[in-house]
């Protein structure tokens, strides 16, 4: 007996996961520990699903970014509510996400543990990341095409 409900009620159309997921929600990130990093650490909070990223992909992805020091927010794509979107290996971004991201599947989530050398170096990125400046990232990855 067909009615309101069972017309709501079908499936909706199949999608990939990571086109079906919603913006995860903002972590909270804290200072770091310890001494800053000497080499990049890649913690994976959340393991995705699909093809792994790889260089000339383009991905789409949510961050938050502090530094290592403080725990102090820099940056953070969710505040914009939009993803960002870049080519992974063309040097579009800071080195240690070029070399933390790699390997992420859609639907996964890192934290990346940035030593100064792969982030802004001995500049910085003024005002808000001083020279020299380990820097800690939790990236959501959304897409990979």
């Amino acid at each position: 007996m067909p009615d309101g409900d069972e017309t709501t009620a079908a499936p909706a159309p199949a999608a990939t996961e990571a086109e079906a997921a919603p913006s995860p929600e903002k972590p909270k990130v804290g200072k770091g520990k310890g001494a800053p990093p000497k080499k990049l650490e890649i913690e994976d909070l959340k393991k995705g699903k699909g093809a792994a990223a790889k260089d000339g992909d383009k991905l789409s992805m949510q961050y938050v970014g502090v530094l290592f020091e403080d725990g102090k927010e820099f940056d953070a794509s969710y505040d914009r509510g939009e993803p960002f979107e870049f080519a992974l290996g063309e040097g579009m971004v800071i080195k240690g996400w070029d070399e933390g991201i790699k390997g992420m599947k859609a639907g996964g989530q890192r934290k990346l543990t940035i030593p100064a050398d792969l982030a802004y170096g001995p500049q910085g990125q003024p005002p808000d990341i001083p020279p020299k400046a380990a820097l800690i990232f939790v990236v959501d990855l959304e897409k990979v095409n």
